[in-house]
């Protein structure tokens, strides 16, 4: 028969506390594909932004969930507006992702993209896109996880994702 080893020295969650850039440091590690959410703002121009917190969550009824960082200018007006589009990019996409990582006003500006059937900003040369509305937002920490209904869905012409790792981007050999 085994038997448990018992350790009184351990100690708990509430005593542990990880630097922020220590735990960015060792999430970097897990690498991931990168998502753009557009929506039109209220005088019909595209509005966006890129995340690399994504994940499915349902397939009845379809859903994802996806983190915005509290201090993001454009979440606020993609929340407001009834829905909004997720572009998954391909690794042809890595200057449309900084762009819409950056802090311009117009970041659409030069961008190639169509509407979805409802109007919707799809970027141009991309792996997938998804048209989705907010179902449920919940508070965690300084980002909040949104859970999206997915209304509609496309796979893109695109065949590579663009992956993003140790804080740079790159491509994915399935090979």
């Amino acid at each position: 028969m085994l038997e448990a080893a018992s350790d009184t020295n351990h100690t708990t969650i509430a005593d542990t506390e990880i630097p922020p850039h220590r735990f960015r440091t060792v999430l970097s590690r897990f690498a991931t594909g990168v998502v753009a959410i557009a929506a039109l703002d209220t005088d019909d121009r595209p509005i966006g932004f890129t995340i690399n917190s994504f994940t499915s969550v349902s397939l009845e009824p379809p859903l994802v969930a996806y983190c915005v960082t509290h201090t993001s200018r454009s979440w606020p007006s993609i929340r407001a507006a009834r829905r909004h589009c997720l572009t998954i990019l391909a690794d042809t996409q890595r200057s449309v992702c900084t762009r819409l990582a950056g802090k311009e006003l117009n970041k659409f500006e030069g961008l190639r993209w169509s509407s979805s059937p409802t109007g919707l900003p799809i970027l141009a040369n991309s792996l997938a896109w998804l048209e989705c509305s907010v179902a449920a937002e919940y508070p965690a920490g300084d980002h909040v996880i949104v859970v999206a209904r997915v209304h509609h869905a496309e796979s893109g012409d695109a065949e590579e994702p663009l992956v993003f790792f140790e804080s740079g981007y790159g491509t994915f050999d399935a090979s």
